[in-house]
C-alpha cells in the first residue's frame, strides 16, 4: 500500500512541477502567440484566464500530493481539469483549428489525466 501512496504522490508533485514550468512563462508571451499562430489574441482576458486557473490547479496538484489518501476524490475533478484542455484541443486539431506543438502540449494533459485516474483507482478509499 506505501507503494501505491508514493506513486500517487510522485505522480501529482511531478504534473505540478510541469505546470509551474510550463505555465508562467505564457504570462509573458500574449504576444508572440498571436505572431506564431495568428490571428492575435482578440480576447486577453480568456487568456490569462486560462493561464492563471491552470497555474491556481498546480497547487492543487501539491495539495493532493501532501495526502493523496485524504484528497482522494479530488483526484476526479483533477482528470476533469485534464480532460477540459485535452478533449477541445483534439477536436479543434481534427477540425483543423488547433496548431499540432498545442496538440502536444493536451496530449500530455491527457496523459495526465490517464494517471491520474490511475492513481485514484489503486488507492484505497479514506476509511
Amino acid at each position: 500500500m506505501e507503494a501505491r501512496i508514493c506513486h500517487a504522490r510522485r505522480v501529482f508533485v511531478w504534473a505540478a512541477v510541469y505546470g509551474l514550468i510550463v505555465l508562467p512563462p505564457q504570462y509573458f508571451l500574449e504576444a508572440q502567440v498571436g505572431i506564431d499562430y495568428p490571428p492575435a489574441i482578440t480576447h486577453p482576458e480568456y487568456f490569462y484566464g486560462f493561464v492563471g486557473l491552470a497555474l491556481v490547479w498546480q497547487f492543487t496538484f501539491l495539495l493532493i500530493a501532501s495526502d493523496v489518501v485524504r484528497y482522494r476524490p479530488l483526484m476526479l475533478v483533477a482528470v476533469l481539469e485534464k480532460l477540459s484542455f485535452g478533449i477541445p484541443a483534439m477536436v479543434l486539431y481534427a477540425q483543423s483549428r488547433l496548431a499540432w506543438p498545442v496538440l502536444g502540449f493536451a496530449l500530455l494533459d491527457m496523459v495526465l489525466g490517464v494517471l491520474f485516474t490511475f492513481v485514484y483507482l489503486r488507492l484505497p478509499a479514506r476509511g
